[in-house]
Formats: structure tokens, sequence, C-alpha cells
């Protein structure tokens, strides 16, 4: 059979069963085993089990389970909803304060939760009805906070960085430092953006009365709020900037102090532990059904020489190796506005990465940019999940039509970072060479 009948095979039969409803875990898994079938035989069977247990028992995917509990703890506990009156204070009187508020706030919490989803729904209920009071137009209440949410995904401790990580088989400690640089970028895009715009149109967010708060009021809030939470950042990202600790113990040394900041905190009880310990199970065990998928396809996608076809003819289309990375996010791009992410990762990763290599491109560059673009992908419309998360805590006047404008300034931030990325790699990739240990 002709490699690109064999693409044609898998890629059509997982998109006929997600178009049935199928979960894209289960997807995965029924066309890996009817494809091992039809290729290798029953004896295929017995060695694609070794081979998921063997992708499976690996340290690497210990980061996997803890920076889910850490998130999970962060957003059931909600120790972090003081933080924003304290971010709140020392803005003052800047053009779109609330505005700023959500993208500094969305930006600190991204390195604390490491979910999109809780990042977007935490400040949506916090912030939007603070907004909508003051007068704040839906492009200016909404926006930055869709915006800022897909950060969770960039700045550790992010579990989806691990699982890219894992299925493109790059560097874990080196895609969660990667991220970091890019992360602060947008985020301070997203702040400019919304100065020069309220500066220019300040009735998209009126001014209101400020209340003066002293410097000492403000570094005692500061002290009692934030340094607690800046101290989960130092466990997870500073232990590993300084060497001290690979991505696992990281991910463990924020955990417990999750746990101790929660214990501090007061915030720690019975049914906390049990909403939390139900919610890491069942992410956990989606997660990692869904690298033993694609570790599978990848594998026969190699076995049945599609991956082989494929090189050749991107090596025969004699086009720049740029021109080739622009038409892989564009692709990206165009399957983020109808499915979700990991969806995505599954079935470019494995076509794509050899590729990759192939065109002697830095796997950690491309794996950042790749998740701006998977962030991306969370914002745009029709189907960005985090569209719909930003209707559900919004008030009913608010239309997913205004949701999804609002969305589009944002959308064009995230492609300005992927093109600052792509024309300097440097961005990406400084700081992972500067740490002393990256496992």
């Amino acid at each position: 059979m002709e490699w690109w009948a064999i693409l044609l095979f898998f890629i059509g039969g997982l998109v006929a069963l997600l178009l049935l409803g199928l979960p894209i875990a289960f997807a995965f898994l029924l066309v890996d085993l009817l494809g091992i079938i039809w290729f290798m035989g029953p004896l295929g069977l017995h060695q694609i089990t070794l081979q998921i247990f063997s992708s499976l028992a690996t340290f690497t995917l210990a980061p996997i389970p803890l920076f889910i509990l850490m998130g999970e703890l962060m957003f059931h506990s909600g120790i972090a909803y003081q933080t924003i009156d304290v971010l709140d204070k020392w803005l003052g009187r800047l053009p779109g304060r609330l505005s700023l508020l959500a993208a500094a706030g969305g930006t600190l919490f991204s390195a604390l939760s490491g979910s999109t989803l809780a990042n977007t729904a935490m400040l949506g209920t916090v912030l939007l009805p603070e907004m909508k009071r003051r007068g704040y137009k839906t492009s200016m209440a909404v926006g930055p906070i869709i915006g800022v949410g897909g950060l969770a995904m960039l700045i550790p401790p992010s579990s989806l960085a691990v699982v890219l990580a894992s299925i493109a088989h790059i560097s874990v400690g080196k895609i969660l430092i990667g991220g970091v640089v890019p992360g602060i970028l947008l985020g301070l895009m997203f702040a400019v953006y919304i100065v020069i715009r309220c500066w220019m149109n300040p009735a998209l967010a009126p001014r209101y009365e400020y209340k003066p708060v002293s410097i000492m009021e403000k570094c005692k809030a500061t002290v009692r709020y934030v340094l607690p939470l800046g101290f989960i950042i130092f466990m997870v990202l500073g232990l590993m900037l300084l060497g001290l600790a690979t991505p696992t113990e990281a991910a463990a040394s924020g955990a417990v102090a999750t746990l101790a900041v929660i214990l501090f905190y007061r915030r720690f009880c019975l049914s906390m532990l049990k909403e939390t310990l139900t919610g890491t199970l069942d992410i956990t065990i989606m997660v990692f059904m869904i690298i033993a998928a694609s570790n599978t396809f990848s594998s026969l996608l190699a076995f049945t020489g599609a991956t082989q076809g494929l090189l050749e003819v991107v090596k025969e289309l004699k086009l720049p190796p740029i021109l080739i990375l622009i038409g892989m996010q564009v692709a990206v791009f165009v399957l983020g506005m109808f499915m979700e992410t990991i969806s995505i990762m599954m079935i470019v990763l494995p076509i794509f990465m050899p590729i990759v290599k192939a065109l002697g491109f830095d796997t950690v560059w491309f794996g950042i940019i790749m998740l701006i673009n998977f962030e991306m992908g969370l914002i745009t419309p029709p189907f960005g999940m985090l569209l719909f998360v930003m209707k559900g805590v919004a008030p009913s006047d608010i239309s997913i039509q205004e949701i999804c404008w609002a969305a589009f300034p944002f959308i064009l931030c995230y492609i300005l970072a992927m093109a600052l990325i792509i024309i300097w790699p440097p961005l990406a990739l400084t700081l992972p060479s500067m740490i002393a240990v990256v496992r």
C-alpha cells in the first residue's frame, strides 16, 4: 500500500471516529488497534503492548500528575483570589486598570495553576462582573481575560508542555524553561495593547474613583498574599533555573509547596482534598491514555513507511525550510479552529517531528512555537475552548459573537509573538541554554 494511502487510512479513520463523538483517546486507540491488526497481524498486538508499557513507565512523565495536582489544589482552594486585590492596589490610575489587572493576574496565575481553563474561569468569575459594573466595553472586559488565559499552557507548571515534550521526544526541562520568556513577552504585549487602546479610546475602559493606598499598606498586602505564591513559583521554576532539581523533582516540590501554602491560609479541608484528588486522577488517566495512543501512532507510521514517504515528498519540494515551517503552523492554526489542543498534538507531532529534524530545526524552538500556536487555537473561533469557557462565566447579555470579536486582537498578538520567535530564536532558547542542569 502506498504511504499516502496508509496516512489517509489513519487520519480519515480518526476524523470519522471523532465525528461520531468518540473521545480522542479512545478514537486513537481504536484506530491504532485496527492499524496493528491490518499491517502487523496478531503478533503485532504483543509488541505494541510492550511498547505502550515502556512509553508510560518512564520518569519523564512523572511531572504530569504532579502539575495537574498543583492546578487542582490551587483551583479548589481558591488561595489565589486575594492576589487580585493586591495587584489592583499597585496598578493605581493606569488606563484600562482592570484589563491590565486581568493581564497581570493571568500571567501570574499561569505560573501557579498550569490550567488554561481554570485560569480563564477564575479571572472571568472574579473580574468580569466588576468590569461590566464600571462600564467597560465587552472588547476590553472579555478580550484580556481570554487572551491571557492560554498562557498557562506556556509558562511552567504546564502539563500540556510535558505532554508535547513526551510525544515529540523533546527534553521536558528545556521545553518548560523555554516557555518562560515567550510567556512573559506575551503578557507584556497584552499590557501594551491594553494601555494604547484605552489611551486612544478612553470610552473602552472608563476611569473611576480610586482610593489612594499607602506604600506601606501595599507592601504588607504583597508580603501576605503574593510572596507565598511566589514561594510556589520558586519551588518549581526557581529550582529548575538554578539547576537544583529535575522537572520531576521541581513538580514534586511545587506540589508540596502548594499544599503548604494552602495550610498556611487555612484553606485545607477534606471536601477540597477529595475534589482535588478526583480531578487529578481523571485528567491524569486521560492524558496518559493519549500519550500511549500517540506513541503507538508514531510507531505505526514508521513501521508502515508513511513517515519515510512523507519525508521524501518534503525533500523533493525544494522549498526553503522556513516556508515549510510556516506551512506547518498554518495547518495547526486551521486545525485549532475546529479541534482541541491534545487532539491536534496527537495528529500533527508524529508527522511533523521527523520533518523538523530532517530540516535541521531546533526541536525545543519548534516546540515553543507549537505551544504558542496551540494557545492561539484555544481562543480562535468557531470552536476555541476558552471562548466557550468565557461564555459560561460571562453575563447572559454578552453573546458568543462579541466574545469572538473581543479575542481577535489577542490572536494577532499571538501571531506576532510567533513571528518574533521565528525571526529571533534566542527568545526561546537563551534561558534553557543558561541553566546548569536540565533533564
